[in-house]
């Protein structure tokens, strides 16, 4: 059999290797002939998440006003599927839903009582539907390699974070600014393009030109310029283009796949440097005494992984740490909010001092400004060969300054992580702070929020 055929296929495993559990293996994958170059490999996960949030002031849960709410959602229900018939074409295709709680998150339209009631029965979506054909493949004693495909994809560039994987992140997910056109002009962190992707050595690069969705939020008028807000408004979307670049300096990560992991628990040895951008012409809209502007979005970032076994190779103790620096422009004074599973609405009878992000658990998240965000864990070591539990405690600190915000803000998360079976089952533990703006230049307080999560990925 020829080398790059078998370099294919133990790409194919590779995946896998990455959850710190070796029993799993190749996964839910079959083999269409002897030498597995042919397979069809299925990947399934759910993250239920239970949590106790502390409420921006002026929320109101249902009919009622709250300050504290206590929930149970479905945060991802997932599966994946991708088949490698030929060494050099492969097909991918990636359904599920996400954000289900008892509230909201349910089919278009669900409302009210009912069968078809709020929250219930959400719509099956595709998150990812591409073709892919290796032009040059990966040879082990061959330093360049170049596939090119086409469709619903992930290789949206910016960041690692932005292409991360949801399976196996250190903390108990992403900070979400990560995925800065999340839900507005992306599906779902993904956009149809084209893309090419592949290595030269230890750099590993990834490129795309995409066709944005449609956008069409109308802006304020505004007499004063300094004060115009730019929103998402991009109409007939010109095409965007996306890039990471990333010098892989001590073990090489398989790239069969655009998800990127973010704790190898030890499994390997990478230390990673990494740069990349996103461009879109014309994506937002201000207007000024009636005379409208559009601006282009212009997004940069750098970053840093590392992920190391350190001590005793018999206790399998690891280090992991990530940063990464964000420099995002969408035009003036940008600014969303974004709360995760957020149920609140404004409360009409409230008469204090609203939250300026507004109800439930709203903070400001992505804008025209920097953000900076790190974080780092340790894999406690376990000498046993297959131990019952292991164990990673966790932090991670924000910093954002957004234009729009004339006040910069720090958050944190801390957390641990309690593997069962590497990332295969875990339960994490974390609690989060976010800044409660009140004025744009005040922050009234910072809330927390307690958040336990349930994951099995097979």
């Amino acid at each position: 059999m020829k080398k790059g055929i078998v370099w294919a296929a133990l790409l194919s495993t590779a995946f896998s290797f990455a959850q710190g559990s070796p029993d799993y293996g190749g996964g839910m994958k079959f083999n269409l002939n002897s030498e597995g170059t042919k397979y069809m490999r299925f990947i399934a996960w759910n993250q239920i998440w239970a949590r106790s949030t502390d409420l921006n002031p002026g929320t109101m849960i249902g009919d009622q006003g709250a300050t504290k709410q206590e929930d149970i959602g479905l945060r991802r229900l997932r599966l994946l599927a991708y088949a490698q018939i030929s060494p050099r074409y492969m097909i991918v295709t990636h359904i599920g839903i996400n954000n289900q709680t008892f509230i909201n998150g349910g089919a278009a339209g669900s409302q009210n009582t009912g069968g078809y009631g709020a929250g219930k029965k959400p719509g099956l979506f595709f998150h990812d539907a591409w073709n892919e054909y290796a032009v040059v493949l990966p040879k082990e004693n061959k330093p360049f390699s170049l596939s090119v495909g086409a469709g619903l994809h992930y290789y949206m560039g910016l960041s690692r974070m932005t292409m991360s994987s949801t399976l196996n992140y250190l903390t108990i997910d992403a900070p979400i600014f990560n995925w800065p056109l999340i839900e507005n002009s992306d599906q779902f962190a993904r956009q149809m393009g084209l893309f090419v992707k592949g290595k030269y050595n230890r750099l590993e690069y990834r490129m795309s030109i995409n066709k944005p969705f449609a956008t069409n939020v109308t802006p304020v008028n505004t007499t004063d310029a300094n004060a115009a807000v730019a929103v998402d408004n991009n109409n007939n979307a010109r095409w965007s283009k996306a890039g990471y670049f990333e010098y892989q300096i001590f073990d090489k990560e398989s790239n069969l796949l655009p998800f990127k992991v973010g704790s190898y628990l030890g499994t390997k040895k990478v230390f990673n440097i990494g740069a990349g951008f996103y461009t879109a012409p014309s994506g937002t809209k201000t207007s000024v005494n009636g005379v409208t502007e559009r601006h282009d979005i212009n997004l940069f970032s750098g970053d840093i992984f590392l992920d190391l076994p350190v001590g005793d190779k018999a206790k399998k103790a690891a280090i992991t740490a990530y940063s990464v620096y964000y420099d995002y422009n969408f035009g003036p004074n940008y600014l969303r909010n974004i709360g995760i599973m957020n149920e609140g609405v404004n409360d009409t009878n409230f008469t204090g001092t609203r939250a300026l992000a507004g109800p439930g658990n709203l903070q400001p998240m992505v804008g025209t400004g920097s953000i900076w965000y790190t974080q780092a864990g340790y894999l406690i070591p376990n000498k046993a060969e297959k131990p019952k539990v292991r164990i990673q405690p966790f932090a991670a600190y924000t910093h954002k300054n957004f234009d729009a915000l004339k006040k910069a803000s720090g958050q944190y998360d801390i957390g641990t992580n309690f593997f069962l079976d590497g990332h295969h089952a875990k339960i994490t533990a974390q609690y989060s702070t976010r800044p409660v703006y009140t004025a744009v230049d005040k922050i009234d307080s910072y809330k927390g929020e307690f958040l336990v999560q349930l994951q099995i990925y097979l």
